[in-house]
C-alpha cells in the first residue's frame, strides 16, 4: 500500500498520466516555447472527436448477483488492469466508528478461507505485476495490473476475498496498531495535513466529509473485529460493487471469466440508499490558523463549498471545472501570471475544483510567498484576482483556451489504461452513468461564458469559504510569515508545488 494520495476530478486529468491517483494540477513554470499557428476551435473539436472515435468501445454488463462489470479494451500491449470498486467510503460510516472503511481496506489483505495471508500479493509480485488499494470518502477500491494471461487468476483471488475474508482478534488488533501508526506518520507529524484536516472539519459542518478518511484517533483506538465484520458483511457484496477490466481483452472474454469467478459470489446484503447528512447553506466565512515549529514554508488556502458533479445543476459542474483552469490551472492562468510573473510575490499558486463526489464538492485556491513577500500579501493577491474575476467575468478567449486544455488532457488520459479505469471507477461510484462519463467532453464544449461567470458569482463568496493558513512558529500572523531564508522560494526560485494543499481524503 502506497503513500497518501488524493482525489480530484477531471479538471486535473493530466495528473493521471503518470499513473498515480488523482492529484492537483499545480501551476508549472513556463518552458521555452515555439509559436505554432493556432488551431481553430473547430479543428480542435474535430481532432478530439476523431481521437475519441478511434478508441475501442467501452461496454458493460451485470451479473445475476448484481455486480456491474465494465470493460475498457486496450489492445496495445498484452496487459490487463483489474479494479474492484465498492460503493462505500468513510462518509458512509456510522458515527463513532470513524476510520472503519480504511481499516477494513487493510484487513482485506489478510487471509481468506481459501488463501493464506500474503498468497494473493505473492501471486501478483511473482509475475511482475502491481497491486494496491485506496479508501476515499465515497468509495474503496482494489486493483492489480498483470500480464493478461494471469487476469483470470487475479479475478479468482479478488472474488474470493469478496466473500471469504477471515478475521480474528489475532489478525485485527495488530493491524489496528498499524493504522494508528499510519495516522501518526501522515497526520500527527505533518502540520500541512493537520491544517487540511481542520479546514475540512470547518468547511463541512454537518456532512461526514468533515471527518478524516483515516478516522479520529480516539475512535480508531476502539475499532474492533466486530466493527470490521459488520462493515464487511453490509457493504462488501457484489451488488454494491463495480468490476472494471481495462486492457487487452474483449467483452466476451471478460464475461466468461467474470461468470466463472465473481458470478459464484452470493449476494448477501442490501446496503440500501446512501442517505447522508447534508450541508446547510453557509452563512459565515471561517478562518483556521495553525502555527508549528516544523513548518518550513508558510502557505494559505481558501476552500469554497460548491456543488459536485452529482449535486450540481446542468452545466454548473463543467463551468466550475473551466473556472478553476482559467483562474489557477497552469502557467497561463490568472493567478500564476499575476502573483508569480508580474508581482513576483508567490513561489506557487493555483486553483482547482474537486467535483467527483457523491455529495458537495470543493473549489480551492492556494499560494505560498516568495522572497521578501509575506503570506498576507499572497493572500491579498489571490483574493484580488478572485474578486476581479467575479466582478468582471472571464473572456471568450480564456474559455476557449481552457476548453482546449481540458480536451487535450482527456485525450492524453486515454493513453493510460489504469488511469482510464480510475476515472470510470470514481465516477460510477459517485452516482454517474457510463453515458454521463462519455458525454463529458460534449458538456464541457457546451459551457458558455455566462455559465462560468454565474458559477463564479454564485459560489466564490466569502460566506461559503474557509481560509486556512499555515505558519512557522516564529510568525504569529500571516503578515510576518515569509519564505524561510536560504530556501529556493526566498532566493527567487519558483517551486510550482510549494505549499500547495491537497484535498482531504487519505488513501493507502
Amino acid at each position: 500500500m502506497t503513500s497518501p494520495l488524493r482525489r480530484l476530478r477531471a479538471s486535473c486529468l493530466a495528473a493521471l498520466l503518470a499513473g498515480s491517483m488523482l492529484t492537483p494540477a499545480f501551476a508549472q513554470a513556463p518552458a521555452p516555447q515555439t509559436v505554432p499557428s493556432a488551431p481553430t476551435a473547430q479543428t480542435q473539436t474535430t481532432t478530439s472527436a476523431e481521437a475519441e472515435a478511434k478508441r475501442p468501445k467501452i461496454e458493460s454488463f451485470t451479473l445475476e448477483n448484481g455486480l456491474q462489470v465494465v470493460v475498457l479494451p486496450d489492445h496495445r500491449a498484452p496487459i490487463a488492469t483489474q479494479m474492484v470498486w465498492y460503493k462505500v467510503g468513510s462518509a458512509d460510516e456510522t458515527p463513532g466508528v470513524s476510520g472503519i472503511a480504511h481499516f477494513l481496506e487493510h484487513l482485506m489483505f489478510k487471509g481468506t478461507k481459501t488463501h493464506k495471508e500474503g498468497e494473493f500479493s505473492n501471486a501478483v509480485s511473482s509475475i511482475g505485476g502491481e497491486e494496491n488499494a485506496f479508501t476515499s470518502y465515497d468509495y474503496t477500491a482494489y486493483y492489480q495490473q498483470v500480464p493478461v494471461e494471469q487476469l483470470k487468476e487475479m479475478m479468482g483471488f479478488e472474488a474470493d476475498r469478496m466473500e471469504n475474508l477471515v478475521l480474528t482478534d489475532e489478525v485485527v488488533l495488530p493491524e489496528r496498531d498499524v493504522i494508528l501508526e499510519e495516522r501518526r506518520m501522515r497526520i500527527d507529524n505533518d502540520p500541512g495535513a493537520q491544517l487540511s484536516e481542520a479546514v475540512d472539519a470547518a468547511l463541512f459542518q454537518n456532512s461526514h466529509y468533515g471527518i478524516p478518511v483515516i478516522g479520529w484517533r480516539h475512535e480508531m483506538e476502539k475499532l474492533s473485529r466486530e466493527d470490521a465484520i459488520r462493515f464487511y458483511d453490509k457493504y462488501y457484496t457484489p451488488n454494491n460493487a463495480t468490476l472494471l477490466i481495462a486492457g487487452d481483452v474483449t467483452i466476451d472474454q471478460v464475461r466468461a471469466m467474470a461468470e466463472e469467478t465473481f458470478g459464484k459470489v452470493k449476494r448477501r446484503a442490501e446496503p440500501g440508499e446512501r442517505l447522508r447528512p447534508q450541508e446547510p447553506e453557509p452563512r459565515a466565512a471561517r478562518t483556521v490558523t495553525l502555527s508549528d515549529p516544523r513548518v518550513t514554508q508558510p502557505s494559505v488556502q481558501t476552500t469554497y463549498l460548491v456543488p459536485s458533479d452529482n449535486t450540481a445543476k446542468d452545466g454548473e459542474s463543467e463551468a466550475l471545472d473551466l473556472l478553476a483552469d482559467i483562474l489557477g490551472g497552469g502557467a497561463t492562468s490568472r493567478l500564476y501570471r499575476s502573483l508569480v510573473v508580474e508581482q513576483g510575490i508567490a513561489a506557487g499558486t493555483g486553483a482547482y475544483y474537486q467535483g467527483t463526489a457523491l455529495d458537495d464538492g470543493q473549489f480551492m485556491t492556494y499560494g505560498t510567498p516568495r522572497g521578501d513577500a509575506t503570506l498576507e500579501q499572497v493572500q491579498k493577491g489571490v483574493d484580488a484576482e478572485v474578486d476581479k474575476l467575479v466582478r468582471e467575468g472571464v473572456t471568450e478567449a480564456e474559455l476557449d483556451a481552457a476548453k482546449n486544455r481540458v480536451r487535450k488532457a482527456l485525450i492524453y488520459l486515454a493513453d493510460n489504461q489504469a488511469a482510464m479505469a480510475r476515472r470510470y471507477g470514481a465516477a460510477l461510484s459517485t452516482g454517474q452513468t457510463i453515458a454521463e462519463i462519455e458525454s463529458w467532453p460534449e458538456r464541457i464544449e457546451a459551457v458558455t461564458v455566462d455559465q462560468v461567470n454565474a458559477a463564479a458569482r454564485t459560489y466564490l463568496q466569502k460566506k461559503r469559504s474557509v481560509v486556512g493558513t499555515l505558519l512557522p512558529a516564529s510568525a504569529e500572523t500571516s503578515a510576518e510569515a515569509k519564505a524561510p531564508e536560504g530556501s529556493p522560494a526566498a532566493s527567487g526560485a519558483v517551486d510550482p508545488t510549494a505549499g500547495a494543499p491537497v484535498p482531504g481524503d487519505t488513501r493507502s
